[in-house]
């Protein structure tokens, strides 16, 4: 099996430049991390101050921590926030090893929460990031306190047949071009993409110059997801691409044990983005209920 990297010494060169633009929209980190891991080194950027249980950011894909910009700053108001670089895809973690499945996955980021010495975190995950966020705590409950999901991929619904095709062309080095920004058109419901927005040229950028090498996810089960029994707040975009929107919220309103499951009727995929205001403020309400009934309970 093979390791995610980029394409040439110069296409990381060229993403290099982006990134750190990038980078620079968000706040200044309080501290930088480089955690090694059985798998490769996971970097790792922490935001704010010490206190109370710290929100753990797992993006989507090519996203890096770069595609928080919108989130960051009111998210900082719950308090410590920790934004991840994933390993075996573009940006500064670094893949060494073959991942072959959801279980090396959750080994990975497990460890980083080890290392980092949090017990027990806030994890919110978008997209595929959800679905590693899923993935997490259906394997290893004991360290989330709760989850939120935006829109993730694989989690209660499978793969729509035309995002498998358009993501399938981005990868191929003769179109991809102008499949590139043809599927992040498509991907958030036929907006032209800001070639001056950070985060659109960082996951522009990381789809041109990285070539990832991670299993295809599978679908997240019945019983995985019965199992959860942390607190869950799973925002389902309308308008969603990757899944069908209707049904992916049944299922998981049908087997989420303590799930708060909500459909957003005119939001698209890139919901985390387009509809930051409401997206935070629903995070930072879910996540002092949380809190709250935790001080109840001890």
């Amino acid at each position: 099996m093979k390791v995610g990297g980029f394409a040439s010494p110069e296409a990381r060169a060229e993403y290099e430049v982006v990134y750190a633009r990038g980078l620079a929209a968000l706040p200044p980190p309080a501290g930088i991390h480089d955690i090694q891991t059985a798998f490769g080194v996971a970097r790792v950027y922490r935001f704010g101050r010490p206190g109370g249980t710290p929100i753990v950011l797992l993006p989507g894909r090519a996203g890096t921590a770069v595609m928080w910009e919108p989130n960051l700053s009111a998210l900082l108001r719950h308090g410590e926030v920790y934004a991840l670089d994933l390993i075996g895809e573009p940006g500064r973690s670094r893949q060494t090893a073959p991942i072959r499945d959801g279980e090396d996955q959750a080994a990975w980021l497990s460890t980083v929460l080890a290392e980092l010495e949090l017990p027990a975190v806030h994890l919110v995950g978008y997209s595929f990031g959800g679905w590693l966020a899923a993935n997490l705590a259906a394997r290893a409950p004991e360290r989330l306190t709760s989850l939120t999901l935006i829109d993730p991929v694989l989690t209660f619904g499978g793969l729509t047949a035309g995002l498998v095709l358009r993501a399938t062309l981005t990868a191929v080095p003769v179109v991809n071009r102008w499949a590139r920004p043809s599927f992040l058109r498509w991907i958030s419901g036929g907006a032209e993409v800001d070639t001056t927005d950070p985060v659109a040229r960082v996951i522009d950028e990381g789809i041109r110059t990285f070539r990832i090498a991670l299993p295809a996810p599978r679908l997240i089960t019945d019983a995985q997801l019965r199992s959860l029994r942390m607190p869950v707040l799973a925002l389902v975009a309308g308008r969603s691409v990757i899944h069908r929107p209707d049904r992916a919220a049944a299922r998981a309103r049908a087997l989420l044990p303590r799930g708060q499951v909500e459909l957003w009727p005119s939001a698209t995929h890139a919901i985390a983005g387009e509809a930051a205001a409401e997206v935070n403020a629903r995070i930072l309400s879910f996540l002092a209920d949380c809190d709250a009934a935790g001080k109840t309970r001890s």
